[in-house]
């Protein structure tokens, strides 16, 4: 199956995902047990940050988002979806376009708009059928923002967190761009280029920015 292929972004036989995985190499685990191990593990590890954004190749593969401390939801499910390849769990990467609703003045000042596009989740197949998980929002800041952390339990898709501890709406998708079996790094770009031309629109070659 190609969603258990190694590739140039989903490296998975490089020290580092080898290293990240190596705890759940056992056979005493299920496929699913080890999917929620590793959920929870990249969703909490890895702090999310939206605002530092590569446009480099390299900066896209598993093992360098691997030795980082953040990521932002993209970078997040590359490593996840290398992990679990790399224990013969197939995996793939799901793009769409959302909508913050809360804490929203430090994205729209940077970006001039409270959509993230392209955000990335995962695409896990465990028993059968595809299920969709988000490893985007760690859970100490899902606390500071008064959001339940999204647990995915191996069943069930778990990849919205539609409103905070308080009912108020907190996010939505607006756009779905389906998913893709590696990293379409040129679709990113060309989304990232029509949403936010401003970055852009500067007449600099821009390869890496934080916003």
């Amino acid at each position: 199956m190609k969603y258990l292929d190694s590739t140039y972004f989903f490296d998975i036989e490089s020290d580092v995902i080898q290293a990240l995985v190596a705890d759940y190499k056992g056979e005493e685990l299920s496929h699913k047990e080890k999917t929620i191990a590793l959920y929870n593990k990249i969703r909490d590890d890895w702090w999310y940050d939206p605002y530092s954004i590569s446009l480099t190749k390299e900066n896209y593969k598993a093992s360098a988002i691997g030795k980082k401390t953040k990521g932002n939801c993209v970078e997040k499910s590359i490593i996840l979806i290398a992990c679990l390849r790399a224990l013969g769990i197939p995996a793939r990467l799901h793009l769409g376009k959302v909508k913050n609703h809360i804490a929203v003045e430090k994205l729209t000042e940077k970006f001039g708009s409270n959509e993230l596009t392209p955000h990335g989740m995962v695409n896990v197949y465990l028993n059968g059928e595809w299920l969709k998980m988000s490893p985007a929002f760690n859970d100490k800041l899902c606390e500071k923002f008064n959001v339940e952390p999204l647990e995915f339990d191996g069943e069930n898709n778990s990849f919205l967190q539609q409103y905070n501890g308080e009912g108020s709406l907190f996010m939505e998708y607006v756009d779905d761009y389906g998913y893709f079996e590696d990293v379409p790094l040129n679709f990113m770009i060309q989304k990232l280029k029509e949403h936010y031309p401003h970055i852009f629109d500067t007449g600099e070659d821009i390869t890496e920015f934080v916003v």
